[in-house]
């Protein structure tokens, strides 16, 4: 049984540390900020320069913002568990009366709001530096960043069981342990430009479907549910997966020893 309680104490502890880490809120800005203003601006170049296809800007800015939904929601899980690790605090938390299914939670629910967070800002500065349209998705904005956010659960757990089994001298994978499935999201191009092997993988990665079906309602104004329902039906096997994978690497963990990390 999951002590609320304690989850909220966790969220809270998270959230306190990252007010007093400058690094943990400059990376919620600063970085989508560049990314924005470099590659809004290559996008406005190249489809002044192509002169084919207004929706350009909207396909790459979509792209930007929406990928950071999932590389967020990844790196929140990953990231607080090497804090832990840095700060050898990682005993003291599980000889707590906290469970590790509270951990969990707390890491998922500190992940949303920070998710929540930027892209309110990124959507946002989007919309004033080049007009992007913060309401074009309209309802289907709802169930899109849930499943993008899933995914990014999903590749933080794998992560974090590594991690939690093989400690810090693969750290970076808390930063870069997403991006592996990036090229088969479809971000900024239709899968069918993909090799026909990637093609394959594609169809197997939950977000490719949100992303195609984003590029539909631009062009068209719907989005056939289809794509909803094979991306959530992906995203509810591997996130269960992923958090069963996480719990088995950190059983193996506490015997092999916590302090260790």
């Amino acid at each position: 049984m999951i002590d609320f309680n304690r989850v909220f104490a966790m969220v809270y502890r998270y959230w306190l540390s990252m007010k007093h880490n400058y690094d943990r809120i400059g990376d919620m800005f600063y970085w989508p900020a560049m990314d924005l203003f470099i590659w809004g601006l290559t996008g406005l170049y190249f489809a002044k320069l192509s002169g084919v296809n207004e929706h350009t800007i909207e396909i790459l800015l979509t792209g930007l913002i929406y990928w950071l939904v999932i590389w967020r929601a990844q790196y929140e899980i990953t990231t607080n568990l090497l804090s832990e690790m840095w700060d050898r605090n990682l005993i003291n938390i599980f000889v707590s009366p906290l469970r590790i299914s509270e951990w969990i939670v707390s890491v998922m629910l500190f992940g949303f709001i920070k998710v929540l967070i930027s892209i309110a800002f990124s959507a946002g500065l989007a919309a004033i530096l080049y007009h992007y349209p913060l309401f074009m998705y309209g309802f289907y904005t709802v169930p899109i960043v849930f499943s993008l956010i899933m995914t990014g659960w999903t590749a933080g757990f794998i992560v974090a069981g590594f991690l939690i089994r093989y400690g810090q001298k693969i750290q970076t994978l808390g930063w870069t342990g997403v991006a592996v499935i990036m090229p088969f999201c479809v971000l900024y191009y239709p899968m069918s430009i993909l090799p026909v092997w990637a093609q394959k993988v594609a169809m197997f990665v939950p977000s490719s479907y949100m992303f195609e079906g984003m590029r539909e309602i631009i062009f068209t104004g719907r989005m056939s549910y289809d794509k909803f329902y094979i991306s959530f039906g992906l995203n509810i096997v591997y996130l269960i997966l992923a958090i069963w994978f996480f719990n088995f690497m950190f059983q193996k963990a506490k015997k092999i020893g916590l302090e260790r990390l």
